[in-house]
């Protein structure tokens, strides 16, 4: 078997230690004979790096790379280009600060091609440095990755001057391209978001935005096909491991934990980052989500009491319109790939946004149940399990004792001043997490039941009311006749009527009748 090339991504290094690499040159080659100047938007750890690499290494003609891939035979390899790779998480910015990054990487690549800088600025100097290498060696390929590193980095409030002056000198850097195009033979820009593309970019407005484009939905990323033809002999030893009883489960559960993220809503990709870890690893984990837990996100999202994530309907201006200070967090969440495109309106420009997989939903909930009741993630699993096991018990009683469990140890400013709001939300979150454990469903309030649990058994009907009555809630099940849609599953169906009391901060009381 080939080896899992985990953290690596550098084209030639794949391709000559004997990794796995999936073909995307087919794609590659489309976009790059398909214009001049690309921005391309991806969440983190997901092929953006190897995919400029890549590209770096078919624009110094390095054919022997190339050999049995696609493009080996429809590329011509003799025209070579100068290269210009500027990665943003390398060059020391919080080291030393942007602007003398800057002039270091400039000056590194003048000293690698001999070419010898007049000028005091760093944007007249990358200028400069383009015009005198195209001169001596060709139109140049300038390869920019993650953009926007020295921005994200500086996004907590009391960091936002520095992000604000970060990006004040990037448009000052990037302003210079327009100019340069006659020595340009292509610009390929790639980061996680695309906020404040639009200012730092400004000048550059012949910049075409391949993020949501048809042709660049599987540039990143793994198929299903890909995964099942490079993968085959790793799928094999998870079988062998006894993780699932044969081929079909197996590629099912990897589709439900990795797989979703799409930019069409028509191609879907697995996160390639948490497809070679499970393989290695070879035990659904939620990898991805692992090496860079949202702490920023999170925080903006509790002061913002916004914890229903799925089903958010966004419009397309919203991806261009949000600035550092005021971030649109339904735009940031689907760039930074905690949220993905579930259903497009091409005649109102309106997207439905919501979890890629189980791998993001499982553990974007326990955190944000840890942010909701200001404890750690690890913990928010504990009330989930006992929901679980209460509610495959059957017992009513303990579900409710669960509850009002949770309840006790929020402090009880942050429940007097949440209310209603506060109630839903804590509800939302766990019934959605126990779905991970036990068949469970919740739904938005827009008249269908809030909450349904499925047990071997029975199926259990939750209406959830606050400072009413729990006859109230068993009422609104009745008349909206939720029970009609479950009669034919042959289990006994138990309507559950339950009213949060917000002045003594618990379940006051609580009724249940078989429907």
């Amino acid at each position: 078997m080939k080896k899992l090339p985990i953290g690596i991504q550098t084209f030639s290094e794949i391709r000559d230690g004997g990794y796995v690499y999936v073909d995307k040159t087919k794609q590659i080659h489309t976009l790059i004979t398909s214009g001049k100047y690309f921005f391309l938007s991806r969440p983190r750890r997901f092929g953006k790096s190897l995919t400029l690499s890549t590209i770096r290494s078919i624009y110094e003609g390095r054919k022997d790379l190339f050999e049995g891939l696609w493009i080996e035979n429809e590329w011509d390899w003799s025209q070579t280009r100068p290269i210009i790779h500027i990665q943003f998480n390398e060059i020391g910015y919080l080291e030393n600060g942007l602007p003398t990054a800057l002039h270091k990487t400039i000056d590194e690549h003048a000293a690698i091609h001999g070419i010898e800088l007049t000028p005091d600025s760093f944007d007249q100097k990358f200028r400069e440095l383009i015009r005198k290498l195209a001169q001596a060696k060709g139109k140049v390929v300038i390869l920019i990755d993650e953009y926007d590193k020295p921005l994200i980095d500086y996004l907590d409030k009391e960091q936002l001057p520095t992000a604000f002056e970060n990006q004040r000198i990037l448009k000052s850097f990037y302003s210079i391209l327009k100019s340069a195009d006659p020595y340009i033979e292509l610009l390929m820009i790639t980061g996680v978001s695309k906020f404040s593309r639009v200012s730092i970019f400004s000048d550059l407005n012949n910049l075409l935005d391949v993020t949501l484009d048809k042709s660049t939905a599987d540039l990143v990323g793994y198929t299903q096909t890909e995964l099942e033809q490079y993968f085959d002999k790793w799928m094999e030893l998870c079988l062998e491991e006894g993780l699932a009883p044969d081929r079909n489960s197996l590629l099912a559960t990897i589709k439900q934990w990795y797989n979703g993220y799409t930019w069409d809503t028509k191609t879907f990709v697995y996160n390639p980052f948490s497809m070679l870890n499970f393989f290695r690893m070879r035990s659904f984990e939620d990898y991805w989500f692992k090496t860079g837990t949202p702490t920023f996100l999170i925080k903006k999202l509790r002061e913002a009491t916004f914890f229903r994530l799925d089903d958010l309907r966004v419009n397309r201006q919203a991806f261009d319109s949000y600035a550092l200070d005021n971030l649109e967090l339904r735009s940031l969440l689907f760039q930074t790939g905690y949220l993905t495109i579930r259903k497009y309106d091409p005649v109102t420009g309106t997207y439905i946004l919501g979890y890629p997989n189980r791998e993001v939903e499982e553990a974007l909930n326990s955190h944000l149940i840890g942010a909701l009741l200001h404890k750690d993630a690890v913990e928010s699993a504990n009330p989930v399990v006992e929901l679980r096991d209460a509610f495959a018990a059957n017992d009513i009683d303990k579900v409710i004792t669960v509850i009002n469990a949770m309840l006790k140890d929020v402090p009880s400013l942050l429940l007097a001043e949440k209310k209603e709001h506060f109630y839903h939300a804590l509800v939302h979150l766990h019934f959605r997490y126990l779905g991970f454990f036990i068949q469970s469903e919740v739904h938005t309030s827009d008249g269908r039941m809030d909450a349904v649990v499925h047990t071997a058994t029975h199926i259990y009907l939750l209406e959830f009311k606050i400072d009413q009555s729990a006859q109230a809630a068993l009422q609104q099940i009745r008349d909206k006749a939720y029970a009609d849609r479950f009669r034919a599953d042959g289990k006994i169906i138990v309507g559950v009527g339950i009213n949060f009391d917000t002045e003594k901060q618990r379940i006051s009381e609580w009724e249940h009748v078989v429907l």
